[in-house]
Parts: structure tokens; sequence; C-alpha cells
């Protein structure tokens, strides 16, 4: 499981004692959560105006924060093609796994020095993230362009011989080139057609040049075939053929288009390669530092909600809890008895939605004692 519950509940005599009592209650007899104090500073508290307006704004804060996390997370696995282990590996912070860096959660003092107001630490994380959200798009769009045209290229070049280009096939000793009379023609005919070619192309116009078919290239399907006729020949020639199941390629043999092509497949494929070492150190680096300021709005979110509900002077514990899948249910129940003392009205609101099924209240969980969700699985692989 990669879901942890930030919860704050109240000093009792000490936070220690705050402490035990939730680790009896989770760990002791019923095993129901791995538990990790996380630590918070002294920030500066403010007014109560102030903390009520902050606390609406680092909501907004921590869904754009998020947001942007799982941006970079995601087009990571997009730039490592969803090559899984790759991209769990590049995802770190401050060089530790994700669920690491939570457990043994410390504030950054450079970062966001707590003798600054909590506005003022909102604010740098805000430009700060808004920073990394733009360079995001602008690099995206500049290597999904480069991965695009390069795409359109290599697509070009597979396929069937229908469709794809020739340039990579024919050779210029395929071709009469120069003649003012003559011109060689390329023909796709299907395998089983082959005998119906051999003795009908020579006759599908007249001014046909007798035994100039060549078999050039074979794929799957079909056969690459090379005729050369009279250039007033080429509209009556092209007719019959469509009739006869054979499809003439519009096909000019030009040494100098072909060269541009290669050279922009090259081109745009070593531009590609140099871009790729570069983007992906960004996203590593960018990733961690989203991720950073995420983890430390939930603390803010915490010593706000906390002073707001507990009031001051500033006395509470807060908590990490990791759950698993199968004891979620029973931990909000242990949870519930332990702190519903602290907001009566929040334990009636539990107890009835229990009650009442449809109601669901997980758009906007409140509970009698502080809690934030923090989920470690950004990513959504494509299958």
């Amino acid at each position: 499981m990669t879901e942890f519950w930030l919860i704050s509940a109240p000093g009792e005599k000490t936070c220690q004692q705050t402490w035990d009592k939730l680790m009896a209650a989770t760990t002791r007899t019923n095993n129901l959560s791995t538990n990790h104090k996380f630590s918070i500073p002294d920030l500066k508290v403010g007014t109560l105006d102030v903390l009520v307006g902050l606390s609406d704004e680092l909501a907004k804060l921590d869904s754009f924060v998020e947001s942007v996390v799982k941006k970079v997370a995601q087009y990571m696995a997009d730039v490592l093609e969803d090559s899984r282990d790759k991209v769990q590996e590049n995802l770190l912070a401050n060089g530790v796994d994700l669920v690491t860096y939570i457990t043994r959660f410390q504030w950054d003092m450079a970062k966001y020095p707590i003798k600054q107001s909590l506005k003022n630490i909102s604010e740098i994380i805000s430009k700060q993230v808004s920073q990394i959200d733009n360079d995001l798009k602008a690099r995206a769009s500049a290597y999904n362009n480069l991965k695009g045209n390069l795409q359109n290229l290599e697509r070009k070049n597979a396929g069937s011989l229908l469709t794809r280009s020739l340039a990579d096939i024919v050779k210029k000793e395929d071709f009469v080139l120069d003649s003012e009379y003559l011109i060689t023609m390329l023909v796709v005919v299907p395998k089983i057609n082959y005998p119906d070619w051999q003795k009908t192309y020579e006759t599908l116009a007249e001014m046909v040049v007798p035994r100039s078919s060549n078999l050039l290239f074979e794929d799957s399907d079909s056969g690459l075939f090379s005729v050369t006729l009279f250039r007033k020949a080429i509209d009556d020639f092209k007719h019959k053929a469509r009739e006869n199941k054979f499809t003439v390629r519009d096909f000019q043999y030009n040494e100098e288009e072909m060269k541009a092509d290669k050279e922009e497949m090259t081109r745009l494929s070593t531009d590609k390669k140099k871009q790729f070492g570069p983007l992906v150190r960004w996203l590593k680096v960018n990733f961690s530092e989203a991720f950073i300021a995420w983890i430390h709005i939930k603390a803010l979110r915490v010593f706000v909600e906390s002073v707001l509900r507990y009031g001051l002077p500033v006395n509470f514990q807060a908590m990490l809890l990791q759950p698993s899948k199968k004891t979620m249910k029973k931990l909000r129940e242990v949870l519930n008895d332990l702190y519903k003392h602290l907001d009566s009205s929040a334990a009636a609101i539990i107890d009835s939605a229990m009650d009442i099924p449809g109601l669901n209240l997980s758009q906007q969980e409140y509970y009698p004692y502080v809690y934030y969700k923090i989920d470690c699985n950004l990513l959504e692989f494509k299958v």
C-alpha cells in the first residue's frame, strides 16, 4: 500500500502521551497500521483571520501541486516509454524513494524558512511549482513535436508497399533516367497475381518496353515491380493496370529529395537522443522538487488545521499512518473511538453516515481529528 494517512491530535499532558495512545490503539494488539511521528517545526501562527483564509488557499494549492507532481511523473513514464521499473527508480525525493522521504520527513529550513509567515511560505511553494508546471509544458511540447515528426517519418518507411516510402528500397540503376521519351514506373502486384503480371504487363498499353519488368522488393503480401514504357502511354497504362488489380505508385527518382529525407530522419533521431538525457534529468530533479513541495503543503495544512481546531498555545502531535487495504475500515473505527471526544458533531456525522446507505462523505472527508491523505501511487500505466 502506498497510501498514508497524515493525522493530528492534541497533546495530552505531553505530545508523547498522544503518540503512545495512538500506538497502543493501532499496533499493540491488532496491527492496523505502521505509524511514524511526523515532525512539523514551530511555524509562525499569525492571526485567526489569516489562518481561516489560508486554510482554503492551502486546500487549492494542495490540489494544484498534486496535479503537477502527477503530470511530471506521468510524463517521465511517457518519455521512458512506460518501462515501469525504470520510471519508479527515477521517481525519488531528495535522492530517496517516496515512502522513505515521507516517513522520515524533515522540514527544509533552507527552502522554506520558518521565520517567514505561513502565507509567505505558501506563496514560495506556489511560485516554485507554477514555474515547474510552465517549464514542463514548454519542454514536453518541444520533445513531443520532435518525437511526432520522427514517428511520422518512421511510419513512412514501414507498412505495406501500397503506402510506404520507396526511397530506401529502390536504386538508381533500377530506372531509366534523363530520357525524353522513356520512363520507368513502379507497380505493386499482389503475390497471387505474379503470373498474371508476367503474362500481361507488356500488353497493358502500347509502347511498353518488352522484358523491362524486374522484381525489386517483396513484403509478405506483394512485390514491387519496375516497368519501362514511353511517356505518352502513362495514362493508358495506369488505367489498365488498375483494372487488373495492379497498383501504380506515383514515384519519381530524385536523389536530392531522397538524400534530404534520409538526412532529416538522421537529424531528428540524433536530436531526440540528445534531448532525451537532459529531459530525463530535468524530470527527475523537478519531480523531486514538486513532491517535496507537496509534502510541505501537507505539513502546513496539518499545522493550520490543528491550530484552528485545537486552539492555542500550539500543542498537537502529527502522526503518519500507513494502513493496509484490509485494515482501513477497522482503523477508521478505532481512530473514531479514540478521538470522538474532540468533536461530537463529527462523530455524529460519521455514525449516521454508517447507518445511511448511499451517503458518500468521501468528497468532503471530515473526522474528529485532523486528517489528510497522501497517495504515493502517482502513475497510471497504460496497459
